[in-house]
């Protein structure tokens, strides 16, 4: 199953190289849904946890209390739930309030391909810095008119339909 993975950049950094550069799989992560609370401290987002365990604490009060069982239930699966879903999220937002930036995106099967990927463009990109650039003008088609070639969709490269 293919997934997505974020590599981000340290601030400053003028280079990438391999351990400063962070990755991040994008999609749901089982650890922070099992034990929500737990994996916010492991990744340092310290006011989450605590939401994360007030939250979790009300719910199992909640839970104790004759008839307020299905709230308590639904507020601790609630957290668990945005924890999975939109833990790694926060762990991109942190990173980026501290200045670190989003270098690229990359799809792929498992982290060690998007890694492969991703560091073999970055040296394909290093090494060829004295090569000439191709030359890729937008140049019209036949007839002198732009925009009006197939497209594999409703809306042509001129934005029309």
């Amino acid at each position: 199953m293919t997934s997505s993975y974020i590599f981000l950049t340290p601030p400053g950094s003028a280079d990438t190289r391999l351990d400063e550069t962070r990755t991040i799989r994008d999609g749901f992560t089982w650890l922070g849904f099992l034990f929500p609370w737990a994996w916010l401290l492991v990744h340092r987002l310290w006011l989450y946890a605590i939401a994360a365990f007030l939250l979790q604490a009300v719910g199992g009060g909640l839970m104790d209390q004759p008839g307020l069982w299905p709230a308590g239930m639904a507020m601790t699966l609630g957290v668990n739930l945005l924890v999975g879903l939109e833990g790694q999220n926060l762990r991109l937002r942190n990173l980026a309030a501290k200045g670190w930036t989003e270098d690229q995106l990359v799809a792929a099967d498992t982290l060690g391909i998007a890694e492969d990927v991703y560091f073999a463009g970055k040296a394909g990109i290093a090494e060829n810095v004295d090569a000439a650039a191709p030359d890729w003008q937008n140049k019209a088609g036949p007839g002198g008119r732009h925009g009006h070639a197939t497209s594999l969709g409703l809306f042509g490269f001129d934005g029309g339909r």
